[in-house]
């Protein structure tokens, strides 16, 4: 299987499982069409970066994956700087906002995708926590400026919904799909 990412998050992920897979990230432009939905959004990056990858594979099972943070109906896509990442955090500080991931997978002519969706409550944030938070340097690519995974813990008040999606892959969805394309896991040797 190939891995058409090079997010750290989702070869962790997928490592965590005990999925085999080599990684081939996609290159494509991810600029979100006007009025486009959120899903249709997380989905179509998915299947964009998995047929991108399966070009030049087409026997190979590929594995596509977006993740978009959603707040009030926009997506809040990485920060492009500090400040950005400080108006970001500062906008979700003491509410809710959805975390929404698609996973694609691509076989020949064989394809599927799903979308998951998990609430997430941040704490209410002093403007000093945002600072020194920003300052470490996580939130820098990181969908809506932070990771839960990481120091960002401690902003996130509660969730509900797929622990695993938030932090960049759904897994239990994941593996239903892989099992569909005959792709095992918990796999326990190197390869």
């Amino acid at each position: 299987m190939i891995l058409a990412s090079s997010s750290p998050r989702r070869r962790e992920l997928l490592t965590q499982i005990g999925v085999r897979f080599r990684i081939q990230a996609a290159d494509i432009d991810e600029t979100p069409f006007a009025d486009e939905p959120a899903v249709a959004y997380v989905e179509r990056m998915a299947l964009e970066k998995a047929r991108k990858v399966a070009e030049g594979h087409s026997q190979e099972v590929i594995l596509g994956s977006d993740t978009s943070v959603i707040f009030n109906g926009e997506i809040l896509g990485k920060p492009v700087n500090n400040r950005e990442a400080e108006e970001t955090l500062q906008r979700l500080s003491g509410q809710t906002h959805q975390v929404l991931s698609a996973v694609a997978v691509v076989q020949g002519d064989r394809e599927k995708v799903v979308s998951v969706a998990t609430e997430v409550t941040f704490r209410s944030l002093s403007d000093e926590e945002i600072t020194r938070y920003v300052a470490t340097g996580e939130p820098a690519d990181k969908a809506g400026g932070y990771g839960i995974q990481g120091m960002g813990a401690i902003l996130v008040a509660g969730i509900s919904g797929s622990y695993s999606n938030v932090v960049g892959l759904p897994l239990t969805e994941t593996a239903a799909l892989l099992n569909e394309f005959d792709v095992p896991i918990w796999h326990t040797e190197e390869l």
